[in-house]
């Protein structure tokens, strides 16, 4: 450390970024599974929750039900299987306080930089404290980026023409003003993705009218609020064997849904289009707002929990546009088709920025690293990058289902090491093997950033793996000695040290 370095604050085993729904559950399982090992959470917002502490709009809301979306090892108890942000938020907070770590949480520390030094095996992690603007050092022996893979501070908002023009306000979603009130407002949302989707029939219980204004359809189905089983499987089984069973029956539901629709796109198609007709106005022109022209699952399927944004189709207080934006006018938006859509607020609600390891920064002894110079190794540690670990979810299923294996299998690595006094583990890459983007997804957020992230291999354990049964094999039961891995013996602690 050079004499310029700001003062080093603590030693850790492993250190966690992210006090989201991924670091909190990489806290539990390191608690629970490796109690020898020291932690620590640095979080750079003033309280928990990461996404569901980030994004207030209304109607804000899992697109995964909470049995699955949930963590193993916490029951949900509440009536809804698609929850609100704030009751997710609060589960979180239950979790943490509920398993003491509360204590492992540093609020409103910023890590600007994660430098692994060779020499002392160690990361050097610099810190902003974001009230006072000071900096610190943290050195950990592992680093776990439960970081997130997009922008907290920007969403994506593409150019309009003529946007100034426009004489109301325009809103993005992630940085949705609390105070704005669309009571009797014309409300026009720009975007069909699961934002859009959520944000439609809970502003038309105020708005005057509320416009979706897409370019393209997204496949868009209709799911039940409350989960029908849950309740009478608790009263038979009790409640954690209840938890249990209807977790397990809503991942083989996902599956199965995910499984038609890229066997059989066809059929799912036709299926996915009879239950919007059947829900909307007779005479509708489904084929036209509700027909993408990409086959089911090449993209996200959103949700509508008890087909709200249908109902409110339906009931005259949102409609939908299908079309391109010429340009925004002092009164609304104007399409290329000619056709002028009034509005007196508009919502960008057209995706997300990514940020490949929450943008942090990485070097090896000064040398700055590319996430996308990198492969990943079973979706959870990098090439050629030692000791760092790193969180990304399902994009077909619930996103913590991944996020728990991939967990348990980080601690089994830990135990590993620990017994056969290894330091070191580093992710080494077979000469001449082909790679290919990490999210194989049409999403626009990720083809826009997908040259940013990093890569998979062709083979084993180099690719990413989209199946919960699958990964159960690998990451619970797989060996974590994987021959890929180049493991380093513990130094000899040095004389006087």
């Amino acid at each position: 450390m050079s004499a310029d370095s700001p003062p080093c604050e603590s030693c850790v085993d492993v250190l966690i970024i992210g006090a989201g729904i991924s670091g909190i559950g990489a806290a539990w399982h390191l608690q629970r599974r490796c109690p020898s090992r020291s932690f620590r959470i640095v979080e750079a917002r003033a309280d928990l929750g990461g996404t569901w502490d980030l994004f207030r709009y209304p109607g804000i809301r899992s697109d995964s039900d909470l049995y699955t979306f949930g963590y193993e090892f916490k029951p949900w108890r509440a009536r809804q299987a698609i929850a609100d942000g704030a009751s997710i938020k609060a589960y979180l907070a239950q979790t943490v306080h509920e398993n003491a770590l509360d204590r492992h949480i540093d609020y409103r520390k910023r890590v600007i930089e994660a430098q692994w030094c060779t020499a002392q095996r160690r990361w050097e992690v610099t810190l902003k404290d974001e009230d006072t603007g000071e900096r610190s050092l943290v050195r950990a022996r592992w680093v776990f980026n439960a970081a997130g893979y997009y922008r907290y501070d920007q969403g994506h908002v593409p150019a309009f023409a003529d946007q100034e023009r426009f004489r109301g306000p325009i809103v993005h979603p992630q940085h949705w003003p609390q105070e704005l009130d669309c009571s009797g407002l014309r409300v026009v949302v720009i975007g069909s993705g699961a934002t859009a989707v959520t944000l439609v029939p809970a502003l038309a219980r105020q708005a005057a009218h509320v416009t979706m204004l897409q370019r393209t359809p997204s496949y868009i189905l209709p799911v039940p609020v409350e989960d029908s089983m849950a309740p009478r499987l608790r009263s038979w089984l009790g409640e954690r064997r209840a938890y249990a069973l209807t977790r397990r029956l809503n991942i083989s539901r996902q599956r199965w849904v995910y499984t038609l629709c890229r066997r059989h796109p066809k059929l799912a198609r036709r299926v996915i289009r009879a239950v919007n007709a059947r829900m909307l106005p007779k005479g509708y022109p489904v084929d036209l707002h509700f027909n993408p022209p990409y086959d089911p699952w090449e993209q996200r399927l959103c949700v509508v929990p008890g087909g709200d944004l249908f109902k409110a189709i339906s009931a005259g207080t949102a409609s939908v546009v299908t079309g391109h934006i010429e340009r925004f006018t002092a009164s609304g938006v104007l399409l290329t088709t000619g056709e002028h859509v009034e509005a007196d607020l508009v919502v960008t609600a057209t995706g997300l920025s990514l940020n490949p390891l929450g943008g942090i920064p990485m070097l090896i002894d000064g040398r700055a690293i590319r996430p996308a110079d990198h492969v990943t190794f079973k979706g959870m540690l990098l090439s050629d990058l030692p000791n760092m670990a790193f969180a990304v979810g399902y994009t077909a299923s619930s996103w913590t289902l991944k996020i728990g294996l991939l967990c348990e299998h980080f601690c089994r690595l830990l135990e590993h090491m620990e017994r056969n006094g290894l330091e070191v583990c580093t992710p080494r890459t077979e000469a001449g093997m082909r790679t290919r983007p990490l999210l194989d997804f049409g999403a626009g957020y990720v083809q826009r950033s997908v040259d940013r992230l990093p890569r998979q291999g062709d083979r084993f354990p180099w690719t990413m793996s989209w199946n919960y049964d699958q990964d159960v094999k690998v990451f619970r039961r797989g060996r974590v000695d994987d021959p890929a891995l180049d493991f380093l013996p513990a130094m000899p602690p040095r004389a006087g040290a």
